[in-house]
């Protein structure tokens, strides 16, 4: 099930022998006195003007027209989990529609912040419970929040890596690591940021549109950066060990980590901010599982028609989750999915272009030449 509200959180979090007081009191002990009052019950603070200027799709020519673009969404979303053809379900989500809120903390404006997660866990699933629970608090309890999202959500994602370092110390039996992907949505701003290989496919107009890069040994740059901080690449896996080069946890793993020097193994997110339209129709955050039977465009199509046919954002994740099945998917299969649109998607109108054809003088004198013999 989705974690809505902090309560739900709760028999997880017993599971790991953590409770969200200790899981406050580990992330207000790595923070510096001078940048947090962590004394503070609730925080007020001010929202800025909805991210469009820094928007990485805006030019500056753009801009006059960002201005002008009275779309907000309409934020609708669902979504479903299953095992798969694994024996232990290590995946995790979450989605919570009013962040500062559901934490108790309040922001001046009307715009709420929506978060939305999917943790793909490997070796147990301790790291992702834990992520999961903690990651959205470290963002909220944040000094910077919500004036300056990007550098609050990387740091939170060191933040959050560097407290379960902590809890595994004290109990070895959280030993474990995961992935990370989180969407949050303000006004009509989505960031994306993630750490691994679940990924996440924006629909616009229909067309599929990528918001994350999945993190493997294969992929060049990774391994280029994995090369440069003492790593390797063996038979496509990070040290001949783990399968992807970014997560949060793995501080078992000898090679991968180390507290002061780093290490190949990164817990830093990349991000993408872009600014929504109208043409956006829906997201889809799905762990590796659900990537590697569907591809990007075919898992947009398949959306729009199920949207189309009900409107049901949570029924919709099922049947992409059924379909996974369907396709012989093996791996734990979790898709969450926010629509923009209270309507379904529109069909796609194809437009029949009028190319006029036209034959050249010569052309005509060769073609007469050749009906006269």
């Amino acid at each position: 099930m989705c974690v809505q509200e902090s309560e739900e959180m709760s028999e997880d979090m017993e599971n790991l022998d953590i409770s969200k007081t200790d899981c406050s009191e580990k992330i207000r002990s790595l923070k510096i006195e001078s940048e947090k009052n962590s004394s503070s019950s609730c925080t007020v603070m001010r929202n800025s003007f909805p991210m469009e200027s820094i928007s990485e799709d805006t030019t500056i020519a753009d801009r006059k027209q960002i201005l002008f673009n009275k779309f907000l969404p309409t934020l609708r979303s669902g979504e479903w989990s299953d095992i798969g053809g694994r024996r232990d379900m290590e995946d995790t989500h979450i989605c919570i529609a009013d962040l500062a809120k559901n934490y108790g903390y309040s922001i001046l404006g009307d715009e709420a912040i929506s978060f939305y997660g999917v943790f793909d866990g490997h070796g147990g699933k301790g790291a992702a419970n834990f992520v999961r629970d903690c990651l959205p608090r470290i963002i909220v309890e944040d000094a910077d929040f919500p004036l300056k999202l990007e550098k609050v959500v990387t740091n939170s994602f060191l933040e959050t890596d560097a407290a379960f370092a902590k809890s595994c110390s004290l109990d070895s039996a959280l030993s474990s690591g995961t992935t990370a992907l989180t969407a949050m949505i303000f006004g009509r701003s989505l960031l994306v940021a993630n750490a691994g290989d679940c990924r996440a496919v924006l629909s616009r107009g229909g067309l599929a549109m990528e918001m994350s890069k999945d993190h493997r040994p294969c992929c060049v740059n990774e391994r280029t950066r994995v090369e440069s901080l003492g790593g390797f690449v063996n038979d496509g896996y990070l040290n001949g060990q783990l399968g992807v080069t970014r997560a949060l946890g793995n501080w078992h793993i000898k090679g991968l980590k180390e507290v002061e020097k780093g290490g190949p193994l990164s817990a830093e997110p990349e991000l993408k901010l872009l600014t929504l339209t109208k043409e956006d129709e829906f997201l889809i955050i799905g762990s590796d599982g659900i990537w590697d039977v569907f591809r990007n465009q075919n898992a947009v199509d398949f959306a729009r028609r199920r949207l189309q046919e009900h409107n049901n954002v949570k029924l919709c994740c099922k049947e992409i989750v059924d379909e996974a099945k369907k396709r012989d998917a093996i791996d734990n299969l979790t898709v969450v999915m926010v629509s923009f649109h209270s309507d379904p998607p529109p069909p796609i109108v194809y437009q029949r272009s009028r190319i006029r054809k036209c034959i050249s003088t010569e052309g005509l004198q060769n073609l007469r030449s050749l009906l006269e013999g």
